[in-house]
């Protein structure tokens, strides 16, 4: 059954602007007709010749399928796909991820499967589109570092089979992010919180600035939204005056690097909320007090015009000294290329002037996008964005040789960090070096190779001696002295390295190196452990299941699991109860339904009295776990019957509920007599319930349903609608009430309703 609001709606308040140059929003659309149009627009302004009809397909099957699904807005739920698919046009990806950005929630959330996508659009669309609903299964959880880590691992191997799973997702999660408001409060800060520690990070990681810059602006606006309107209204008091001033300082630079013949499109603009909020957080000033709040951006046609420009900026303006970046000598780690240089305006105002090509604007923007390989499919250009996705290689590596969630959830979030300032050094031969801030020698040897880093002994800086904790500057020339007596690592560089590489590949030697020991020690881990506990861990230690527990902690083979324990990666109450989990799973199978009703039939012919909450009282069974079946949904007042499941307690169900009434014999050989608790409509507790009207179809007849509803002070949790050919509307409602009278009050003030022909309680 299709339920309206299950998803997250994301319209944008029209009336805040986030940073400078942004994608289309979703309130400059009326309609998902005039949402497609927009699309097909976007794509003909980078690919005018291409066949569009693939997308037009799409969109046709995504209206149909998703019906009358609504989103927390009440808009049309196809709104949502179609924005999705306007994003990943304005990125300029190739027709497949547009498809599959319109198709995204179609293996989801309706009928359509797997194998009805890869019919009708070809299986590389249904891969992405698989791809994206998997991500979308994933849960997000601060608290369970298990859950989360194993989430993101299943995330990066998404990724490493096709990167457009996961700009997809990005898509989504921007357009997701534009409507929190439809939320809960708790929802809109865990949303925001996921936001801000995995997918913007993703979106600067991928460089792709449009997205990364508004994901971080609204996850702060949810996290600290008094923050966020503070900065708002402080930027806007003087909106007018800091316009004025960039627009004089662009027309100064613009007649300056006219006159030295330079072609330029210059522009200006003030920095985004987050950028803003972050500098001063971490500079410890006011707004008034951050230097590059105002930025100029000048793009030329070529790298020469790039540094004659900043010669003629230079010449115009005071730089202000230590302020001066080139990343396009050395870019970044996730392809930015520009020259940054902070000046001091006519006024005694600093702002900052940024210079850069077309080309690399293009990639600052788009990121990954911007240079996507399956664009040309020239095989030429697969080994660059292979290059450039290095890192996402690298996560894969070391994630599968660490079983410590703790540890593998820290390394993860420092290499994604935006925060990070990176220190650019040299080898002797001349060769750059990109280190996070802070890095010591021994992260730059392990930056060249591991076998260099296990090997060193030494390191001359700038050709001086210096400790193995010196902090690493921008343009040191760094030597690493190694030997081959060296008995390698110190447990103490863990301790001094700053990035992810070194630290990682320092415990895999130290892994390596005492495995034996480790494994020894790991199983007089769990022998003291179950000693302890009183455990005889042979009857768990069978294959069946040690297997499963190496496939939860991502390890080869039991002596993996042994050294994980032994080096402090693992414990040994962990495996131990995993053990015993898996053990117990299949012997609960094992147990048959004539045992299970012996082992309840011989227990004391004690009451049994369920929580407050539900209130049943189950007759013969003493201490055991009552629960409402969900086919039924009974309430108080009811004709209920218990039914003894398997490991899971009692299941209560009306008895004029279709699954029991269709019970075999063996099944009714399990029902037992229950029956409400007396106090049970005093006790305040309320009831799922769901019912079915049938009426005429007639303008404003939903409006007079959920009136009743609104005069008896209750709330409708779902509502579904459909319409037959013959003109009968059916109007499926959910609500919580507290007993059966309440239910036929609402009924018989239903009734009443011009055109309803007829109401009954969904069962079965």
């Amino acid at each position: 059954m299709k339920k309206c609001g299950d998803k997250t709606m994301d319209r944008q308040n029209s009336s805040s602007k986030l940073g400078s140059k942004q994608i289309s929003k979703p309130d400059d659309f009326t309609s998902p007709d005039v949402l497609f149009e927009k699309i097909i627009a976007a794509i003909k302004k980078y690919h005018p010749s291409t066949d569009l009809s693939l997308v037009e397909k799409a969109y046709k099957l995504a209206d149909e399928a998703h019906g009358s699904q609504c989103r927390k807005s009440g808009e049309p739920y196809i709104i949502h796909p179609l924005c999705v698919a306007l994003i990943l046009a304005e990125l300029e990806l190739d027709k497949e991820t547009i498809v599959s950005g319109i198709l995204h929630d179609v293996i989801e959330d309706t009928e359509y499967s797997y194998e009805d996508i890869t019919n009708m659009f070809g299986g590389e669309v249904a891969l992405l589109v698989d791809g994206v609903t998997k991500l979308g299964q994933l849960s997000y959880s601060t608290d369970k570092l298990d859950v989360q880590a194993e989430n993101l691992r299943k995330m990066f191997l998404a990724m490493a089979k096709d990167i457009r799973v996961i700009l997809i997702k990005l898509a989504d999660r921007l357009h997701n992010m534009r409507t929190l408001q439809y939320m809960r409060p708790e929802k809109q800060k865990e949303k925001a919180r996921e936001t801000m520690d995995i997918y913007a990070p993703l979106a600067h990681r991928l460089g792709i600035s449009k997205i990364k810059i508004e994901l971080d602006d609204l996850s702060l606006k949810y996290l600290q939204p008094d923050v966020y309107q503070d900065l708002a209204v402080q930027i806007a008091s003087k909106k007018s005056e800091r316009e004025e001033f960039i627009g004089s300082i662009v027309k100064e630079v613009k007649s300056h690097i006219d006159n030295a013949g330079i072609k330029a499109e210059i522009d200006g603009r003030v920095k985004h909320f987050f950028s803003i909020y972050k500098k001063m957080v971490k500079q410890d000033k006011t707004i008034d007090q951050i230097y590059d709040l105002f930025a100029v951006r000048i793009k030329v046609d070529s790298v020469k015009d790039c540094y004659a420009a900043l010669g003629v900026i230079h010449e115009m303006y005071k730089p202000i000294p230590g302020r001066f970046k080139d990343y396009i000598a050395m870019p970044k780690k996730n392809m930015y290329q520009s020259l940054h240089t902070t000046l001091i305006g006519p006024n005694g105002q600093p702002f900052e002037i940024q210079i850069r090509t077309f080309d690399m604007h293009r990639t600052a923007e788009y990121g990954i996008a911007a240079h996507w390989k399956y664009k040309e499919g020239k095989g030429g250009e697969v080994n660059k964005e292979e290059e450039k996705l290095s890192w996402l290689r690298q996560i894969l590596e070391w994630q599968q040789d660490m079983s410590d969630n703790k540890e593998f959830l820290s390394l993860l979030k420092t290499d994604l960090d935006l925060f990070a300032d990176d220190v650019y050094c040299f080898t002797p031969a001349g060769d750059v070096k990109n280190l996070p801030s802070g890095s010591t020698p021994v992260d730059f040897a392990y930056s060249i190779h591991s076998a260099v880093g296990n090997k060193m002994v030494g390191a001359r800086v700038n050709g001086r001696q210096v400790p193995f904790e010196y902090q690493l500057q921008n343009g040191d020339r760094v030597e690493i002295v190694t030997s081959q007596n060296s008995k390698g690592p110190s447990r103490d560089w863990l301790s001094i390295v700053k990035s992810t590489q070194a630290r990682n590949k320092i415990n895999q030697w130290f892994k390596a190196e005492f495995k034996e020991d480790n494994i020894q020690k790991g199983k007089e881990l769990i022998e003291k452990y179950c000693k302890s506990k009183g455990i005889t861990i042979t009857p768990y230690m069978k294959p069946e299941f040690m297997k499963k527990v190496q496939q939860r902690y991502n390890c080869r083979d039991w002596d993996n699991i042994l050294a994980s324990i032994g080096h402090g990666g693992l414990k040994e109450g962990q495996v131990v109860n995993r053990l015993i989990d898996e053990y117990q799973r299949v012997h609960k199978k094992e147990i048959s339904a004539e045992e299970i009703l012996k082992e309840m039939k011989e227990k004391s012919k004690k009451v049994n009295t369920a929580g407050t909450r539900s209130g049943i009282i189950v007759k013969g069974i003493d201490d055991m776990a009552v629960r409402f079946s969900r086919c039924c949904s009974p309430v108080p007042g009811d004709e209920i019957v218990g039914f003894i499941t398997r490991g899971r307690g009692i299941s209560i169900h009306r008895t004029d509920c279709v699954n029991v009434l269709g019970m075999s014999d063996d099944d009714r050989a399990r029902l037992i007599e229950a029956e409400w608790q007396a106090d049970c409509l005093d006790n305040g507790g309320c009831y799922p319930t769901e019912i079915s009207i049938y009426a005429n179809s007639r303008m404003g007849i939903l409006n007079e349903v959920t009136k009743v509803f609104l005069e008896m002070k209750m709330d409708i949790t779902t509502v579904t609608t459909r319409m037959s050919k013959q003109g009968v509307a059916t109007i499926n409602l959910c609500f919580d009430i507290c007993g059966i009278d309440q239910l036929n009050k609402i009924i018989a003030k239903l009734r009443n309703i011009d055109g309803v022909i007829d109401i009954e309680r969904t069962a079965g």
